[in-house]
Formats: C-alpha cells, sequence, structure tokens
C-alpha cells in the first residue's frame, strides 16, 4: 500500500483475500515487519499507529480532523541529527521524527470558517 494504513485497515484489505486470517495474525506480523526495518511504524500521539512501506528518512504530515496520514515531500533535515549529536554527547543519535500538522485539503474545504466569522473563533464557539 502507498497511504499509511492502520493494523485494522490493512486486517480489512488482507481478509479480502484471506478470509480466515486473524487481527492478532495482522498485528504479529507488522510488528515483525517494523523490528526488522522493512516497513516503518508511525506513531502520534493519541492516534492509532499507522504503518509506512517507505523506510527512507522522510517526514509526514496529519490531518488534526479526520486523522488522514501523508507524506511530506521536504528535504530530510539530516543537519538536524548532526547537530543533535554535537550537542547532545551523552546520546548516540539515532533518528528523528518530524510531523506536520493540519487539516487534509477535505477537511479544509469541510472546516473553512464562514465569512463574518471572527479569527480565532473558526467554528462558532464564543469567548
Amino acid at each position: 500500500m502507498r497511504t499509511h494504513p492502520t493494523a485494522d485497515h490493512l486486517y480489512e484489505a488482507v481478509r479480502r483475500r484471506l478470509p480466515r486470517i486473524s487481527l492478532g495474525t495482522v498485528y504479529r506480523n507488522l510488528d515483525l515487519l517494523s523490528r526488522d526495518g522493512l516497513i516503518n511504524r508511525i506513531e502520534v500521539g493519541g492516534m492509532q499507529k499507522r504503518f509506512d512501506g517507505d523506510t527512507a528518512l522522510h517526514y509526514h504530515k496529519r490531518c488534526v480532523s479526520c486523522g488522514r496520514v501523508d507524506d511530506a515531500h521536504v528535504p530530510a533535515a539530516q543537519a538536524a541529527i548532526d547537530a543533535a549529536a554535537k550537542e547532545v554527547t551523552d546520546y548516540h543519535i539515532l533518528g528523528h521524527r518530524l510531523e506536520f500538522i493540519g487539516l487534509c485539503p477535505q477537511c479544509a474545504v469541510r472546516e473553512k470558517p464562514s465569512e463574518g466569522r471572527p479569527e480565532g473563533d473558526q467554528k462558532g464557539e464564543t469567548a
């Protein structure tokens, strides 16, 4: 998959071809694949883990409304790893994660503020 599916999404997709597969089998295999570095596990606060078949260093963007995750096509900041390795001498820096958060195109259209609403009152709340 080129998306960033959860284990549940993968389970539903695999089940179409292998109806007798269990969700536990999917979880175990995802854990093994991520432990062996064949896929990446994307863990974002408060959300279900997602998985990424692209193991190259890259960043993600996540919609705060629907939870959609996409690749962020920006250059990876190897300089940040190098700087952290020099600054934090008691750690051996293995990598870093960067997540951009915002609204996906579909949610941005749905949540577009109405004209005449004061800035900061995007959903109609009052102070």
